[in-house]
């Protein structure tokens, strides 16, 4: 049974996300959580606690549902509205700053 969380508008870079995501994709829950729990990057913890809420709602859905079984199937980081700044610059110009924000969806399921 499939359980999904989702975070959106979270102020950082899709492309930072991804690189942390693409290291748990396919592993299980708990070593998913070892992994980031030792991983020195920002969206570490933002996806371990997107991953406990994914486990809290397959606890939710169904009671009967086991942890150890579960795995992250799908992790999908996309790209949200990105809020435009500027800054002064040499001789009067202006530069433009991107301040990216995610859309970030993890998707479990069982193993048989």
């Amino acid at each position: 049974m499939k359980s999904t969380a989702v975070l959106k508008f979270a102020r950082i870079s899709p492309r930072k996300v991804r690189l942390v995501a693409d290291v748990i994709r396919g592993q299980d829950v708990a070593e998913a959580v070892e992994i980031l729990k030792f991983t020195r990057k920002r969206s570490a913890p933002i996806l371990n606690r997107l991953i406990w809420s994914a486990v809290n709602n397959a606890k939710e859905k169904k009671s009967t549902t086991d942890v150890d079984k579960l795995f992250v199937q799908q992790i999908l980081v996309d790209g949200g509205p990105t809020l435009r700044r500027w800054i002064p610059r040499a001789h009067g110009r202006a530069t433009r700053i991107r301040k990216r924000t995610s859309h970030i969806t993890v998707v479990l399921d069982e193993r048989e």
